[in-house]
């Protein structure tokens, strides 16, 4: 079932002092809503215009994910203590449910000035240049073709459709007798039916076992990792625990011919709210919908990755970019990585709309899909079964009844959808110089902002694979025990092909790169590359600098080693004066770490002056050699203890310096 809630600590404050009927407040703040809906509308029968009744009846059908029949108590919603900007800007959320956009500017204008808190007046501000946006919008053509799914919808709800192996996966309450109170309806089960693409043989309509599905526990919102083998859902929304804060998602794998019992991801938070799960198409990655503390508003979207074990961690928040003070969720990412959702926080037709992001030189741009797609109900839950086609969930006029599950076909005639793909190989380097592939690498995949995208763990085989995107640069991080940890930088840019000149509606484009990891060795030595001086000087250049800040990555990802940073100089001068001035050089260097983070205990300094040349400093025929003095005049460093690695967070550890603000408790499920 698809329910909003707010925080009940707030809730119980404000019913208190408003002196309803008993079984109203008691309905209300259990989330029984469809129950404190009856009991209101019985005394504004007698009182019509009682403010406080209109309000609580307004916010049990928003709530209830019907805010479309709360416009007419919202436009009576008043008493004291009551919270107007939240009236003013819910009501308007309500007219533009129903299509009154002109009526739904009025009162977001009015809430632009009159709003107590700048929170508020800035989401106002918001909601006046989205409604300006719809005119952009409705100009747009669109190449977008729907059609109601009319054989696997009936009067109760169908939504959250996902495909795999030519069957159709749907959330409904089509066949269970016990009810919901929260909306009146009954609760929500899985469900299955074999399909070709949008051919639905509804002789095949079945819930899942038993085991998934409980009579009196709302279950939806189902996602595959790529083999089929393990599924993961949301389930709760029993309304047995006080508020209904009581949604998590849960796994269970295919083993012997059946779904085993689900247990809970370890992700769930027992003071908040997750559901709407969807993997990334390698099954590396789960996306899902979360009302958890220090997320940007209401829902956001957060990422999870999953382990070579089946372990979930390194929780993230999606970002701004894609989260609102509104709610986002119902993500799903398509085959070619773009990630769709649905928000009604972003600029829209009123409820929910169904957003892609699309990345343009490694900015995130969101875009709505516009009509037919959305409408001014709710729209949500979309899915593509092809690269031009898939499903969504709408509850728009002309429906079945409730939420119905939709088809839709993108006519697009320059529709290309090209992927990228980054494969590269792990290696190291063996005693006789030869290469040799490295196994057991976790390989992590960073955005230009040094933010992680992905990971991934080698086999046998050293081979890594990852999504990307053209023109964007990323760092690629490589560590496995025994050697030290890899960074090196790879780039898009100026690799992405002419769409143009495509024939195929999807092309994939394989992009190759390798990586080398150096072995962990005490007394091993390293040149750097580009860390030369000029002559008779001992300052860091620019170009120095550089390369300084890549050993300023290395030793911050290697806290374990203490090094000696040695350097070397040219043969002009006596040997006496090249050994101060070497020495002078590599203090300078250590200085620069210093500097720059390090600590000062795990590095020395060593000149060598001219005594260990790498190229000669004369020509063959004693003329002076410039080329060959600048080589010699280099900085090394060796690596002189490996101690103990340093304890670091886990990421559940720091996972809230990812978090941004405080949320307000809002849920949709």
């Amino acid at each position: 079932m698809r329910l909003r809630l707010v925080g009940a600590v707030v809730l119980a404050a404000m019913v208190a002092s408003c002196g309803v009927e008993k079984k109203a407040q008691k309905a209300y703040l259990l989330g029984k809503y469809q129950r404190a809906i009856n009991h209101y509308q019985g005394i504004l029968a007698k009182q019509p215009s009682n403010g406080r009744a209109s309000y609580f009846v307004a916010e049990s059908y928003r709530l209830s994910n019907r805010i479309k029949e709360a416009e007419p108590f919202y436009a009576k919603a008043k008493g004291r203590g009551l919270p107007e900007d939240s009236i003013l800007f819910y009501y308007s959320k309500s007219l533009q449910a129903n299509g009154k956009y002109d009526e739904a500017r009025n009162q977001i204008q009015q809430l632009v000035e009159v709003a107590s808190t700048e929170e508020f007046r800035d989401r106002a501000r918001k909601e006046l240049e989205g409604l300006d946006y719809l005119v952009q919008l409705k100009a747009r053509q669109s190449f977008y073709r729907v059609k109601n799914l009319e054989s696997i919808n009936t009067p109760f709800p169908e939504y959250a459709p996902a495909y795999r192996s030519e069957e159709i996966y749907f959330t409904s309450s089509r066949s269970n007798s016990k009810i919901y109170e929260a909306t009146g309806t009954p609760f929500t089960d899985l469900y299955k039916v074999a399909s070709q693409g949008a051919n639905v043989d509804v002789n095949t309509i079945q819930a899942l076992p038993p085991v998934l599905n409980s009579p009196e526990i709302n279950e939806g919102c189902i996602t595959f990792t790529p083999d089929g083998k393990a599924m993961v859902f949301a389930k709760g929304n029993s309304g047995k625990r006080k508020g209904t804060q009581d949604v998590d998602l849960y796994i269970s794998r295919f083993r012997n011919g059946e779904w085993s019992e689900p247990r809970a991801l370890n992700i769930n938070r027992p003071e908040s709210w997750e559901s709407t799960p969807a993997f990334s198409p390698d099954g590396r990655t789960l996306y899902f919908s979360s009302n958890r503390k220090g997320g940007y508003g209401g829902l956001d979207i957060y990422t999870a990755q999953m382990d070579g074990r089946g372990n979930f961690g390194r929780v993230r928040n999606a970002g701004p970019d894609i989260n609102t003070a509104g709610s986002e969720l119902f993500p799903y990412v398509a085959e070619n990585g773009k990630l769709y959702f649905s928000s009604d926080g972003h600029p829209g037709y009123g409820m929910l709309d169904i957003f892609v992001v699309n990345r343009a030189n490694g900015r995130t741009v969101v875009e709505n899909l516009g009509e037919p797609v959305n409408s001014p109900a709710d729209d949500f839950g979309i899915f593509l079964f092809k690269a031009d086609r898939g499903f969504f969930t709408s509850n728009r006029e002309g429906g079945k009844g409730d939420d119905d599950i939709y088809t839709f076909v993108n006519e697009d005639p320059d529709l290309k959808v090209v992927n990228y793909e980054l494969r590269g190989i792990t290696y190291t380097w063996q005693k006789d110089s030869t290469r040799k592939i490295l196994s057991d690498v976790k390989v992590t995949l960073l955005d230009g902002k040094g933010d992680v995208m992905q990971d991934y763990v080698t086999g046998n085989d050293g081979i890594f694979l990852f999504k990307v995107y053209e023109s964007e640069n990323y760092t690629l991080i490589g560590e496995t025990d025994g050697y030290l940890v890899k960074r090196q930088p790879y780039t898009t840019r100026g690799k992405s092909v002419d769409v143009t000149k495509l024939k195929n509606l999807v092309t994939t484009i394989t992009l190759d790169t390798v990586m080398y990891l150096d072995k962990l060795e005490k007394d091993k030595i390293f040149v750097l590359q580009n860390i030369y001086f000029d002559y008779d000087q001992s300052y860091i250049r620019a170009d120095a600098a550089v390369e300084l800040d890549k050993l300023v990555d290395v030793l911050n990802d290697n806290p374990e080693i203490k090094i000696e940073m040695g350097s070397h100089t040219d043969s002009v001068a006596s040997n006496s004066y090249n050994l101060e001035l070497s020495q002078r050089r590599a203090e300078a260097t250590v200085q620069y770490l210093i500097r720059k983070g390090i600590a000062p205990e795990r590095l020395s300094a060593k000149g060598y002056g001219e005594e260990r040349p790498i190229a000669r400093n004369t020509n063959p025929d004693g003329t002076d050699n410039p080329a060959g003095r600048q080589r010699n005049r280099r900085t090394e460093f060796k690596i002189v203890e490996i101690g103990v690695i340093p304890v670091r967070k886990t990421d559940e550890d720091d996972e809230d310096k990812y978090f941004k603000g405080e949320g307000v408790i809002k849920n949709d499920n």
